[in-house]
């Protein structure tokens, strides 16, 4: 008989937040697979377990998903468990599901904390509906061109987001989608916990030099309370753009397109603007 995969949820910072459940799970199982080893092992170390851990993260997912598979085939129990939160959750770990499934290994869920759920029912926002995106691209062009495709969304749009890129994620959502509520979630369960709750425009103002810490997520209403949007400015467009990369020629393109005017008239607004 073949072993059975264990996705084991963790804290998402206050140790306490573990089930029982998931305890034994750990103390049980022959291994656990962990996004990162001294992390899990702080955990695994509060709690008094021993368990055999090894390496499973984005960088050696294919490779170690077919070692974990040729054992739980042999019969061992193997728990898989991510950095903080439930695995699988934008972190690694569906390669490993897809296989087991693939190989008729058992895989069962023990359910726990998950930020964007923590964040959903704490922040304010409709939850009858929702829409989990993961990380937004990290470039503004892609970016910005993925929240188009979300604008008619019917549910609260969920996202994860570095510290780094929050006010320019705030800023295009914003300018893509309109004015809506929005929220802010940052370090849940942790000291430093904050729900910030406001509309776009507030926020991405709010958070702009403001350089947050920590795990954050973003909640964004479905309901547009305005739908104009904020002029923009194209020279301050073109300098973005060339600072991704593309030359003036290019920037400019790619502005005009954006603002819906012809290169012409977006060259002479250019030139109008930088004259200033």
């Amino acid at each position: 008989m073949p072993g059975t995969l264990y996705l084991v949820a963790t804290p998402i910072g206050n140790l306490s937040d573990i089930t029982h459940r998931a305890l034994q799970v750990l103390r049980d199982v022959y291994l656990i697979a962990c996004e990162d080893t001294r992390h899990t092992q702080k955990l695994l170390n509060h709690y008094g377990i021993n368990t055999k851990t090894i390496s499973y993260h984005e960088h050696n997912e294919q490779q170690r998903a077919a070692q974990l598979i040729d054992q739980l085939k042999q019969g061992s129990n193997i728990a898989v468990v991510s950095d903080a939160g439930t695995p699988a959750i934008s972190d690694p770990g569906f390669r490993l599901v897809r296989a087991a499934i693939e190989n008729d290994v058992p895989v069962v869920p023990v359910p726990g904390p998950s930020a964007l759920i923590s964040a959903l029912i704490a922040g304010g926002l409709p939850t009858d509906e929702f829409f989990f995106g993961g990380f937004l691209p990290a470039r503004s062009i892609a970016r910005r061109a993925r929240l188009a495709k979300l604008q008619s969304v019917p549910g609260t749009l969920i996202f994860y987001e570095a510290p780094h890129r929050l006010a320019a994620t705030l800023k295009d959502a914003y300018e893509i989608l309109g004015e809506r509520d929005a929220v802010v979630a940052r370090e849940l369960t942790k000291i430093h916990e904050e729900i910030r709750r406001g509309r776009l425009s507030q926020l991405s103002t709010y958070y702009v030099g403001e350089g947050p810490r920590g795990e954050i997520v973003v909640l964004i209403d479905r309901n547009i309370i305005s739908a104009a949007k904020p002029q923009l400015n194209i020279a301050a467009l073109v300098d973005q753009f060339e600072q991704e990369g593309m030359d003036q020629r290019a920037a400019l393109k790619k502005a005009a397109r954006e603002l819906g005017l012809s290169r012409a008239e977006a060259y002479r607004k250019l030139v109008s603007e930088r004259g200033r």
